[in-house]
């Protein structure tokens, strides 16, 4: 079984972690709150000069 790629997120919304998995295409990370799924979160992929940080927040 391959791994699939994940980032770590907190959602401020409700103060709540989860992860949020790369899509299919493999150009973004995209997810939803888990417990209020009105916030939704796309980190689009960065080959070059990005960050190699794994855990995030959102606003």
């Amino acid at each position: 079984m391959k791994k699939r790629p994940f980032i770590g997120v907190t959602f401020k919304c409700c103060n709540v972690y989860s992860r949020i998995y790369l899509n299919e295409d493999g150009t973004a990370y995209t997810g939803i709150c888990p417990r209020c799924y009105k916030k939704r979160v796309v980190v689009n992929v960065v080959e070059k000069g990005g960050t190699k940080e794994r855990f995030f927040e959102t606003e």
